[in-house]
């Protein structure tokens, strides 16, 4: 006979079945810490309740939260009564939460929360009593118990990263009654020795198991401590209040050793590249020095009165090969300007020549136009007895003195009568005859 097959779904209701009819299951408490919280937008909150062997998913519903007196936060230890059912969208069961009682131990959280604030308002957590690391420390203290994975680890990642790094221990009790005590005194003791730097811390637990590393007199201790402190307490989701006091937080012990230990083979490489960037910056430095001595020196000889005459001489022997250079320039342009001269001269005689042709032609024409040369022609020159021209008839006047110049004298002579187109009586028996020209008359054939 053929097995019969199953559907998920069918499965699922066959097992939220077996959880409705347990007794038990329908009505029970279950005790644990608190951590994946997340308060819905719908009201529902969710959560995961564990311990330090399992975890189980919890809901409490928005319409059950009216009898939740405070609010519930990651890492609280708390009582949930309800039913235990599958949840058969998911495949998985889960716890419906009722009701939610701060249990016993919850009680240390809020205690945690309370001297949180009060560290934070008395300036413990600033970042301004912060103290950087060493970046090469030689001498490390460790807090924590002698025996267990902390020292260990610690151990032996330092001697891995640096054998000859001193390793200062001091054996504290780290969980129980009594367990501040003996951290805090742990912390001053190596205090007191000057060394580099203090890793204080412990492996993983709950909130229970590391509650000594949240007691306000640690923090007093770390914070009052002159060398810096590595806190390394738990694994990377545990935090305590040493974690926030301390100048540096380590995520694990592991962790802590890493940072308080320099690895050696890496600061061989750091010297090796420091000293090759010193020598580089001592050339650099040196050639820089070089060359201001340079100038200095080459001011000094520029200022010198030897170096002053040598430069004077230059300047005369310039000057005077300048004055040479300018001096035959000037000899050249002037034998151009002779030469050009002696061209111009040999024009000049021509046309002057030439003018002096013209000259003997102008003068001989100027003289047959002279009135010596028309007078020693035949010709007169008539005017009044003062000098006055007579060029015209009209100028004259019976009885008036007229001088008649010829070539060899002068004939004065008395006006008796007249003659011309302007005055009608004409005196035909009066001696001589003015000619056309300017003053002169005829006295020629």
């Amino acid at each position: 006979m053929k097995d019969r097959s199953y559907s998920v779904s069918e499965l699922s209701r066959y097992l939220s079945g077996l959880f409705s009819e347990d007794y038990l299951l329908r009505n029970l408490t279950v005790s644990g810490e608190i951590s994946n919280l997340k308060y819905h937008s719908s009201g529902n909150i969710f959560f995961t309740l564990k311990d330090s062997a399992s975890q189980l998913s919890a809901v409490l519903f928005a319409g059950d939260r009216a009898g939740l007196r405070f609010r519930l936060e990651d890492g609280m230890k708390v009582l949930c009564s309800g039913r235990v059912s599958v949840y058969e969208k998911g495949g998985s069961y889960q716890l419906y939460v009722k009701s939610v009682r701060s249990d016993g131990l919850g009680e240390l959280y809020l205690l945690y929360e309370e001297l949180k604030r009060k560290l934070a308002e008395m300036g413990f957590f600033d970042p301004a009593y912060k103290r950087a690391l060493p970046r090469y420390a030689r001498r490390i203290g460790i807090v924590t118990a002698k025996t267990g994975a902390a020292v260990r680890d610690i151990i032996q990642i330092a001697r891995r990263r640096n054998p000859y790094a001193e390793l200062w221990l001091y054996p504290a009790k780290v969980q129980g009654e009594g367990a501040a005590e003996s951290i805090s005194e742990g912390i001053e003791t190596l205090d007191r020795l000057g060394l580099d730097v203090l890793i204080v811390g412990r492996g993983g637990g709950s909130i229970e198991d590391l509650w000594a590393f949240n007691e306000e007199r640690v923090a007093e201790a770390i914070f009052h401590a002159d060398t810096p402190i590595i806190s390394a307490v738990g694994h990377e989701t545990d935090t305590t209040i040493a974690d926030y006091v301390a100048d540096r937080r380590a995520p694990t012990p592991s962790a802590a050793a890493e940072l308080a230990v320099f690895e050696l083979s890496s600061f061989y490489e750091d010297l090796k590249q420091r000293e090759s960037t010193f020598l580089s910056l001592m050339r650099e430095k040196l050639l820089k020095e070089r060359q201001s001595a340079e100038r200095r020196e080459y001011r000094l000889r520029s200022l010198s009165p030897e170096t002053k005459l040598l430069r004077l001489r230059q300047r005369l022997m310039g000057a005077e090969e300048e004055l040479r250079k300018r001096m035959k320039e000037r000899i050249r342009g002037e034998r151009t300007r002779l030469q050009a001269y002696r061209g111009l001269s040999g024009w000049m005689e021509k046309r002057l020549s030439g003018e002096r042709q013209r000259l003997e032609l102008l003068t001989e024409r100027l003289d047959a136009a002279s009135p010596g040369r028309r007078l020693a022609g035949g010709w007169s020159f008539l005017s009044e007895e003062g000098g006055r021209r007579i060029r015209s008839v009209s100028d004259i006047r019976p009885g008036s003195l007229l001088v008649n110049q010829i070539a060899d004298g002068k004939i004065i002579s008395r006006v008796e009568r007249v003659e011309g187109r302007e005055i009608p009586e004409k005196d035909d028996s009066a001696p001589g005859q003015h000619g056309e020209g300017e003053g002169f008359s005829a006295d020629g054939p």
